[in-house]
């Protein structure tokens, strides 16, 4: 009886060499394109910020400008900023300042962005030029027509009130009440906002395949239901950025605030945190606090850039 030979076992196979990561060419090109750019963004952004690190932590007064040593304080600018009632006073005012300006904006972006998909060819372009004009016009320029319009003494909007409701409304001021303030303030930042993400939500809306929007039709959807089932998830993406640009634009708002205190507003109850800073630093001459201001307002800042990164990394991923 011959016995039966077991198969020799396989040899182990050879392991796999990884992948080496070797400089090549074709690897260093776009960095070598990416250069001028970066090191021009290093320089504009990059020597601001370290100076203002350094601020932050060194007792910078007016004597510091005419060559009084700074002494170092360390973190004491940070404890003095975040146990300042003031301080959290103003960042609270600016955070719900701007939701209501971010909410504002999106919800009458996205209403114009659907009107402009029902236009006629002449009516979207004359649509679209005075949204063209009012986003090219600067802050400045706008806010000096603002300013008119809202005027207490010449104001068109107390001319009209008058002429509508037969009260003399002559003499009123829109600005010295801090609710009233803010509604001027976020009627004006709205305005100036709306082209953007009007522009950006109407050019997602158009790449909406017809074929989808159509067949959500013949299964008995309606408006509402198409435009949060069907146009809302494909343009997703575009309202998170939109969003997150809104919070970052309206959270630093500076001009609009600074002309309409400057106009008749009270600086104690409507500041901002740009304007906040601005008075700490340029105004007072307490330059480090200012700095240790902006510090933590830069992170801020970067927490809700980081949302929006995360977001963009999570969508290309899919």
């Amino acid at each position: 009886m011959s016995s039966t030979t077991l198969p020799a076992a396989p040899p182990d196979a050879a392991p796999v060499p990884r992948a080496t990561r070797v400089i090549t060419p074709a690897r260093l090109l776009p960095w070598l394109m990416l250069a001028p750019s970066l090191a021009v963004l290093v320089v504009i952004t990059g020597y601001p910020l370290v100076r203002m690190l350094w601020l932050s932590v060194h007792e910078y007064e007016r004597a510091q400008l005419l060559g009084v040593p700074a002494p170092f304080v360390g973190l004491d600018n940070y404890v003095a900023t975040l146990t300042d009632e003031r301080f959290w006073a103003v960042t609270a005012r600016s955070f719900v300042f701007m939701l209501v300006c971010v909410a504002a904006t999106i919800t009458v972006g996205t209403l114009v962005a659907l009107l402009l998909m029902r236009l006629g060819r002449v009516m979207r372009l004359v649509l679209s030029t005075g949204m063209l004009l009012a986003w090219a016009m600067p802050p400045l320029a706008a806010m000096l027509v603002w300013g008119w319009i809202f005027d207490t003494q010449y104001g068109v909007v107390n001319h009209v009130l008058t002429s509508l409701t037969g009260d003399d409304w002559m003499g009123h001021s829109w600005l010295i009440s801090p609710l009233s303030f803010f509604a001027v303030a976020a009627l004006v930042i709205v305005w100036g906002a709306i082209p953007f993400v009007a522009f950006t939500l109407y050019a997602g809306f158009t790449q909406i395949p017809g074929e989808v929007l159509e067949a959500a039709q013949l299964d008995g959807a309606s408006a509402r239901q198409r435009f949060v089932g069907v146009q809302v998830p494909y343009v997703r993406t575009i309202y998170v950025v939109v969003i997150v640009l809104s919070m970052i634009w309206d959270l630093k708002v500076f001009t609009q605030i600074f002309v309409l205190q400057g106009i008749g507003g009270v600086k104690a109850q409507t500041s901002t945190l740009g304007v906040y800073i601005y008075e700490m630093g340029m105004a007072q001459g307490h330059y480090g606090a200012a700095s240790a201001i902006a510090v933590i307002f830069t992170i801020i800042m970067l927490a809700i850039s980081a949302y929006y990164v995360r977001a963009t990394i999570r969508e290309e991923q899919l």
